[in-house]
């Protein structure tokens, strides 16, 4: 198991600009729920939801690199107003480094949180690489932190809130809601 948020998980944290979440597994628990008419369902979490949204208010940046291709992925991103979003294929690299390039930031400036094998080439390469307990276990071993929370349970929103306090926003975002 990777090491948990310490010091220098607060070190890489706090130089994060741009936090990129995979989505089955992570954003969902990773089921798949089929209609009649064969159309897939995906269940996403509302505190997961707001985190994003507190972290974008924070100042940083927010995408979804995801294998899958699916209409509620692209309905998910409009709600949250994710505004970089890849879909389709297990090439999650080439979508990342165009990312890097188009925003001018480098792989120590990332976050990125998943859950599977195809997520390793982005999560080796990132300043902060996070995993869900979930995870697959070639995952977990090479991140820099595993959520307590599980994917699609509350593990974006614990990551969002670590990276917000790591930079000092975390009270600020907040005194919207607390006065």
């Amino acid at each position: 198991m990777a090491a948990q948020f310490d010091v220098q998980n607060l070190e890489r944290a706090a130089k994060v600009k741009l936090f990129i979440f995979d989505v089955d597994g992570v954003l969902t628990d990773g089921s798949l729920h089929y209609g009649a008419e064969g159309e897939a369902f995906k269940t996403f979490n509302v505190h997961d939801g707001l985190g994003i949204k507190l972290l974008q208010e924070s100042g940083v940046l927010t995408s979804i690199i995801s294998a899958r291709r699916s209409p509620q992925v692209t309905a998910r991103a409009k709600d949250l107003a994710i505004e970089f979003v890849h879909q389709g294929g297990h090439d999650k690299l080439t979508p990342f480094k165009a990312l890097l390039a188009q925003l001018n930031l480098s792989e120590e400036q990332v976050a990125f949180i998943g859950d599977d094998v195809v997520d390793i080439p982005i999560l080796s390469r990132v300043g902060f690489a996070i995993g869900v307990p979930n995870g697959r276990p070639e995952v977990l071993s090479r991140v820099h932190h595993v959520t307590a929370h599980a994917g699609g349970r509350g593990a974006v929103r614990e990551a969002c809130e670590f990276v917000m306090r790591a930079q000092g926003t975390y009270d600020r975002v907040l005194t919207q809601f607390l006065g």
